[in-house]
């Protein structure tokens, strides 16, 4: 469960400009400030059934941005090529990600 947390919240960091703002604020307040459905709810005056509909559809937003794009596949591969030692294993990560 922790890993998905992260996980979108770093598709949120990269993607975020392209989502509207109403997605932006309840996805911010769920995933950023760790608010509950409930509470969300009740800040923005709208159904708690309303709110996981938004943060679903974000999540497949999300995830759609990624497998079109895959700047988060990206930049996880670049990172892993930076503790790498040999030369040949950097160069062999580089030519996967520009491929």
């Amino acid at each position: 469960m922790m890993e998905k947390f992260v996980y979108y919240n770093e598709l949120y960091l990269i993607y975020k400009d392209l989502l509207s703002v109403k997605n932006q604020e309840i996805f911010d307040l769920y995933y950023g400030e760790n608010m509950t459905m409930q509470e969300i709810a009740d800040l923005k005056n709208i159904s708690k059934s309303r709110v996981g509909i938004i943060i679903k559809n974000t999540t497949k937003l999300l995830d759609k941005f990624e497998s079109c794009l895959l700047i988060h596949e990206h930049n996880k591969m670049l990172n892993d090529a930076l503790s790498l030692d040999k030369i040949t294993d950097v160069k062999r990560i580089i030519e996967k990600v520009i491929k």
